[in-house]
Order: structure tokens, then sequence, then C-alpha cells
């Protein structure tokens, strides 16, 4: 059985959806910048029995993103599904950041996922099926958050772009928009959260959504509409 990467695995919603998928018996590469980060996500899936490899990369460094992405294909197979929960999460107002500070961020939230899609997703379309799975958020813009509204603004775009692209081959690209600050035992919980990626994952393409909003309480479904 192929597997699951996820690239961003800290604490959270990555290391949650690598348990979810985990549970289902999927090995599951972990791709984070960090080594404790990265050895504290392996830690938390040796209970599953799962096999795991875990692979440093910064998300914004091309290179070092697709040799970890070619690593984690030679050592697990061409994966099923790839989630890509990399972001530079900060509060700025407007002005407040330099451009060199708000490119670094587009390249972490948006350019590093075009990156891993430009490098998995012709396979996964060549093969006829797979899943692409980005974390979104910020539905509406928040002035305190500048550069994050910006760049969940250029996720939804990349998504849409995407499924235009590869759905007709049968990729499933979609995105789980959180709306909401992430913390166990809130109506954000990561393990409540990550159900939406497994769930997406297994949805028969003529059911498929493009975005599927966690609000908690308040949580809805679809904002697409988009069924094929």
């Amino acid at each position: 059985m192929s597997g699951a990467v996820v690239i961003g695995a800290g604490p959270g919603i990555g290391r949650a959806v690598a348990r979810r998928f985990a549970r289902e018996g999927l090995p599951i590469a972990l791709i984070a910048r960090g080594a404790e980060t990265l050895s504290a996500a392996a830690r938390d899936l040796a209970p599953s029995g799962v096999r795991v490899a875990a692979l440093a990369a910064d998300s914004s460094d091309d290179t070092a993103l697709r040799a970890a992405l070619d690593r984690a294909a030679d050592e697990l197979g061409p994966p099923d599904v790839v989630v890509y929960n990399a972001a530079v999460v900060r509060a700025d107002a407007l002005g407040e950041l330099s451009v060199r500070a708000h490119l670094d961020a587009w390249a972490v939230n948006v350019v590093g996922a075009v990156t891993a899609a430009a490098h998995v997703l012709p396979e996964m379309a060549r093969r006829g099926g797979g899943s692409f799975i980005i974390t979104g958020g910020m539905p509406e813009p928040k002035p305190q958050y500048v550069s994050l509204s910006l760049g969940k603004a250029g996720v939804r775009t990349l998504v849409a772009l995407l499924d235009r692209e590869y759905g007709p081959s049968g990729v499933h690209v979609a995105t789980v928009t959180v709306d909401g600050p992430v913390a166990p035992g809130t109506d954000f919980d990561p393990d409540d959260i990550a159900e939406h990626y497994w769930r997406l994952h297994g949805q028969p393409r003529h059911r498929w959504e493009r975005e599927v909003l966690h609000r908690g309480g308040r949580q809805s479904r679809d904002l697409s509409h988009m069924r094929r």
C-alpha cells in the first residue's frame, strides 16, 4: 500500500493528520524543517506500527522539498495522498512587514504548495488517482493578519487551478479551511479537523468537495458546491 505524505508535520494539524492516516494502516512520510519536530512526530506515530519516513526539508526551498518528496516515494512508494500543511502563522498589520518578510511568508504559504503539486500531481494523473489536500484558512481576510490572509487566498486559488488541470485525470485536489485557532479540547481540536482530510481522501469522485470549512460548532461544508 502506498502511503501519505504530510508536509508541515508539526504539532497541531500536521501531526493529527499523520495519526489519522496511520490509523488506516497507511505508511507515513513526514516532512518538516526541524529535526526535533520530525523526531516528535515520528514518536507520536510509533504506536500505530506503520512505516514512517522522517525527512528534513524547508518547504520554501524547492530543491530540498523535491528531494524529500523523491526520498518519500523511494522509501514508501508513490503517495496516495499528499497534504500540504506548512504555513507562516503570525499577526502583522498593513505596512508592518518588509518586502523580504512578505516574500518569505508567501514562499511557505503558497509557493511550497506549488512546488509540491508540480512534483507529485503529474504522476498521480498518470496513475489516474490520488489526493492533494492543502490546509487553508482565513475564509474572510483579517487586517491584523495581512500576510496570512494573502497566503490563504492564494491557496484557495491554487486549489481551483489544480483541480481544473488534474481533476479530469482523477486527482482530487481540495482544501480544508480552518476558521479559528487550533487547540486540543476546543471546537478547533486538531484531531477533529484531521477527520476532514481522511473523508476527502476517501470520497468517491461523483461526491468530491473542493473546499471544506471547519468552523467548530458552526461548521459548514462544501463551499464550492462542486460535484462530478
